[in-house]
């Protein structure tokens, strides 16, 4: 049966990593996996551009931006939604992922969302890099997939 996947492989890929300033000390961990991801994975660290934006709730209009700029392969997008004592935490969170489900599919771009949502800051800094691996470095992986993938298909690249 003919299958297609896509590679890990991400020389010659450019790719615009977004990270939100507000929760630094957990964003910045994350920033350094997805940038340790990228260059494992064969990406050139002068065909990654590290874009600094406020926060989660702001990322789907600068992801936007860069999809419609069309110098990038796909994003790696980061941030840190912590839960409070007010609903603003639902609002944050919720806006971010459909904002970025919405500029991939509208624009067609490869967009990985590393922006993680958490009950605690202790499961904020676990998922940074201390104790459950770091999602800004699995973000960077899901986005050479996802444009290895999409080539892949659109070539009608299959093995057996």
């Amino acid at each position: 049966m003919p299958k297609i996947e896509g590679i890990l492989t991400g020389q010659g890929l450019k790719i615009a990593v977004l990270v939100a300033r507000f929760n630094s000390f957990v964003t910045e961990a994350l920033l350094n996996g997805a940038v340790d991801g990228l260059r494992r994975h064969g990406v050139d660290p002068k065909d990654i551009t590290v874009i600094k934006l406020p926060g989660a709730y702001e990322m789907p209009f600068v992801l936007k931006q860069v999809a419609m700029s069309q110098r990038y392969d796909g994003a790696v997008c980061l941030g840190a939604v912590i839960r409070g004592d007010t609903p603003h935490f639902d609002f944050v969170a919720s806006e971010n992922a459909k904002g970025i489900q919405k500029i991939m599919l509208d624009h067609d771009f490869p967009s990985a969302w590393g922006v993680i949502t958490t009950n605690t800051v202790e499961q904020a800094v676990d998922r940074a890099g201390v104790k459950s691996g770091n999602k800004g470095y699995e973000a960077a992986v899901t986005v050479i997939e996802l444009i290895q993938l999409g080539k892949a298909v659109q070539e009608g690249r299959v093995t057996e």
